[in-house]
């Protein structure tokens, strides 16, 4: 009994010193988790990463312009008068060849009318003076038998010849004088004619609309002064002012987008069609044409466009966040994170395209995200953590680690 009555006690003290002993290992193992988390998270920075994506990136660069019409004609008389009627107003369509205008021909219908009358009485003197010459070349042909016949002296064949050459050269002067009138004639047709104003242009379409309009009917007007401006709406000019450096990858027939206040929301495409080969020495900028369609007349020559020109693409690029770039002893790069032990390492890149938030990497390989926000904290190989982010894996291995030294230390 009483050896059993030991047995119990003695196994009561053992359980009693396990049991002590198992707690005690508990309070530092505990204890030792706190510890390295603790130390742990206050070495590690906090970052926001993203991934290396794959995919377009485009070089675009945005311009804002003026609209002008292509083609712009400005209708003017070729004459001097009274401007009798104008058949046409502001947004009047015009077509090629139409009567638009008016002057008072009577003046010139009387010039017609003089011209005319003089060309008949020159033609009269010229009927006159080869009627005269007809009989002075008889005159001479009978003089020249007779002299022939010894009837006749040498006198008076010398004076037939006189009187032949000089109504000769009267018919030539008469002849001349009867060309003259002919042409003062069709000076004055042509005079007249000028009195009806068309809507004439080499180039371009057979209509255009009247922008603008310079005179009332009933004004005089000097010859050359404009009385309409027509231009031509369904095809326009973008016209843009761009730097040295924006300039140099601009090619004729590059593709152009455009867009305008009035319609936001509606694209329009054009390509540049002009480049002036000079730079304007106030603003140091050159002047860019883009020729676009307008077959529905919703642009207008004054508005206000912005521009975007395509300059380089890559339809298969490596990009990441524009923001993830920093400048570190002025080589430009970005820190990949080590997933496998949560650090950082600086990296540096050759750059391609660079769009408002996103840039082209184009060397090295990048393996694994970068680090979008927290950068500027780091330093190459730094400990990092990333907020609502799953790290149970990484956070597992380090627990064990921990466990087992406090293991260690208990069993020491």
């Amino acid at each position: 009994m009483a050896r059993t009555f030991a047995w119990i006690i003695g196994t009561a003290i053992t359980l009693a010193i396990i049991g002590w002993l198992g707690w005690l290992m508990f309070i530092r193992i505990t204890d030792a988790l706190e510890e390295s988390e603790s130390s742990r998270q206050s070495r590690a920075v906090a970052v926001e990463v993203a991934e290396v994506e794959h995919g377009t990136i485009r070089d675009i660069r945005r311009f804002t312009g003026t609209i002008r019409p292509r083609s712009e004609v400005e209708i003017a008389p070729r004459i001097a008068g009274r401007l009798k009627r104008l058949y046409v107003d502001i947004g009047d369509t015009v077509k090629r060849g139409e009567l638009i205008a008016e002057l008072d021909d009577e003046e010139y219908l009387q010039d017609v009318e003089a011209a005319r009358a003089d060309l008949l009485v020159t033609e009269a003197m010229l009927d006159e003076k080869r009627s005269a010459f007809q009989i002075a070349e008889r005159d001479y042909e009978r003089s020249k038998r007779l002299r022939e016949q010894q009837i006749a002296s040498e006198s008076e064949l010398d004076a037939a010849r006189s009187r032949y050459e000089a109504e000769q050269a009267g018919v030539r002067v008469a002849e001349a004088e009867v060309t003259r009138r002919q042409a003062a004639l069709r000076s004055a047709e042509i005079r007249l004619s000028y009195t009806r104003i068309m809507a004439n242009w080499e180039t371009g379409g057979e209509v255009r609309v009247v922008s603008e309009r310079f005179a009332e009917e009933g004004a005089t007007v000097a010859a050359n002064t404009p009385l309409l401006s027509l231009i031509d709406l369904d095809t326009l000019r973008a016209v843009i002012f761009v730097t040295e450096r924006d300039y140099r990858p601009l090619r004729i027939g590059m593709e152009a987008e455009l867009t305008s206040d009035s319609n936001p929301d509606e694209i329009h495409s054009g390509r540049i069609v002009r480049m002036s080969p000079a730079f304007q020495e106030g603003s140091r900028q050159a002047r860019v044409e883009i020729e676009l369609p307008n077959p529905d007349h919703a642009l207008k020559p004054g508005m206000f466009v912005r521009t975007l020109l395509e300059l380089a693409r890559d339809d298969d690029a490596r990009v990441i966040p524009r923001q993830a770039l920093l400048t570190r002893d002025d080589v430009t790069g970005v820190f990949v994170v080590d997933r496998s032990e949560m650090t950082a390492h600086f990296v540096p890149l050759t750059i391609g395209i660079r769009e408002r938030t996103r840039v082209q990497v184009l060397e090295p390989e990048l393996n694994g995200p970068v680090v979008v926000l927290g950068q500027h904290l780091l330093d190459d190989g730094a400990e990092i953590s990333i907020p609502d982010e799953d790290g149970a894996e990484v956070a597992d291995r380090s627990d064990e680690t921990v466990i087992s030294g406090a293991l260690g230390r208990s069993s020491g």
